[in-house]
């Protein structure tokens, strides 16, 4: 199997500076604190913004629903989990629509004093509306409540819109590293 690389970017948010405005939802959104019975809607957000991404090939879990469950579970049963930095935005049901998971975000601790978002997702239907702005921002505030003085994350350097999303809220480049990923084979059609 052919091997690539793929670089990726650390970035990182010092809470006692940062300046964070309040997070809103556009009109018809909803926000859903964490709770162990959101689980499957985390899953479904989750898979639904990853289905097709690059992180998909670099995260395997990312690209299946089953995988995207067994994420969300392991994440929520660490012993850093952080619930007040995990959040979904639903829409959520009418008469003729069940509630639809749009976007989510978990929180967990990765040092003493230091927080780690776990794959921010918006379902692209839902994306350039401000939920993944919105999305981040509560989770900041949720690692602020808690007491941890810096967030960092991982991101993709393919991935310009979520960097930009990044910068704008006040994270910083601080390490390059680069992931390698077996591709599979491509298939042969014969001629």
């Amino acid at each position: 199997m052919p091997t690539t690389y793929f670089k990726r970017l650390r970035m990182e948010i010092n809470l006692r500076r940062a300046k964070l405005p309040g997070a809103s939802l556009p009109e018809g959104y909803e926000w859903r604190a964490w709770h162990p019975v959101l689980t499957e809607a985390h899953a479904r957000a989750k898979w639904g913004s990853f289905q097709g991404e690059v992180d998909s090939q670099l995260f395997p879990c990312l690209g299946s629903l089953p995988g995207c469950r067994r994420l969300v579970s392991d994440i929520s049963l660490r012993q850093g989990f952080v619930p007040p930095a995990t959040w979904l935005i639903v829409l959520p049901a009418t008469g003729f629509r069940r509630i639809t998971p749009c976007a989510t975000i978990q929180g967990v601790v990765q040092r003493w004093r230091t927080g780690a978002i776990q794959n921010v997702g918006v379902v692209p239907e839902h994306r350039g509306l401000g939920l993944g702005r919105a999305l981040l921002v509560q989770s900041l505030l949720g690692f602020r409540a808690r007491g941890l003085k810096r967030v960092m994350l991982e991101v993709t350097a393919e991935n310009s819109p979520a960097i930009g999303l990044y910068k704008g809220v006040g994270f910083r480049h601080t390490r390059t590293s680069y992931r390698e990923v077996e591709l599979p084979d491509p298939v042969l059609l014969p001629t």
